[in-house]
């Protein structure tokens, strides 16, 4: 590469690390890159760091070390956090959102993008300093949060399904209690799909009484794995006692909506 000025160096290295948050890279690699000094690199990364702090931009991170290197990890401010969830609370307590049976309906909110990425970097904040290994989660619903969650954090997404098919080869099959669901569910898992003594984090779209968080923290002891935590947008207030404990939700549904039309959602701040 022809050796450029320090703003388009600035430039290339804010899009290599934005688009790979929490991935750490080398001195070295910036180094040979642009056929810059590494002091060069450093004094750019710092300019950086201090840029990104300056307007809450998230953490432009120095790894010492011989391992060590520079990573971006993506957060939001509290304020920000505050604005999301006030917001979010207000799109989904629109009255049209109530289906029959009590259902809530919020896949407009889990296919968007924008949506998906503000809450997948409000689960990435809470949960960044973890030492995960992947993110886990059900199908259907909870699968674009959790895929926007493990990119934040750049860990593979484990996804558990309710069948077997042909191509999972060998598989671990468990049984669950889901409240939402109000039924006995199966949870299949293929053997080749989670590496024993896995450190796990379960993203999940709603919890009522935490049967389904309860079924992957079973699931992840048939693997010899933790759930070291688990991240859900919604929760109900009830029951009040779920079956989980040490779980972080980002809003509450305040109403039973077999019995009641109009939502009351309010931020978990």
């Amino acid at each position: 590469m022809d050796k450029i000025q320090r703003n388009e160096r600035l430039a290339v290295i804010i899009k290599t690390l934005c688009d790979h948050p929490n991935k750490v890279f080398t001195l070295g690699f910036f180094s040979e890159m642009f056929g810059s000094a590494k002091s060069t690199i450093s004094e750019d990364l710092d300019l950086l760091q201090k840029t990104f702090e300056k307007n809450n931009m998230g953490n432009i991170c120095t790894i010492p070390g011989a391992s060590g290197g520079v990573k971006y990890v993506p957060y939001m401010s509290e304020a920000e956090i505050q604005v999301t969830l006030e917001e979010l609370s207000k799109e989904l307590s629109n009255p049209e959102r109530v289906l029959p049976g009590g259902y809530l309906y919020m896949l407009d909110i889990i296919y968007n993008p924008e949506w998906v990425n503000k809450i997948a970097m409000m689960f990435a904040g809470k949960f960044s300093k973890l030492e995960l290994d992947c993110v886990i989660t059900v199908e259907t619903k909870g699968i674009p949060l959790a895929f926007a969650t493990a990119q934040y954090l750049d860990v593979p997404l484990v996804i558990v399904r309710h069948y077997n098919e042909a191509t999972d080869g060998a598989s671990v099959n468990i049984n669950y209690v889901s409240a939402s669901a109000k039924k006995i569910q199966t949870m299949v898992l293929p053997m080749k799909s989670l590496k024993r003594n896995s450190r796990l984090l379960f993203i999940d779209d709603f919890m009522k009484g935490g049967g389904t968080s309860k079924g992957i923290i079973e699931m992840a002891n048939q693997f010899d794995s933790e759930v070291v935590g688990i991240g859900v947008m919604i929760e109900t207030n009830q029951p009040n006692k779920k079956l989980v404990e040490n779980y972080y939700s980002l809003v509450t549904l305040n109403a039973d909506l077999i019995e009641n039309t109009i939502i009351d959602i309010k931020p978990n701040i």
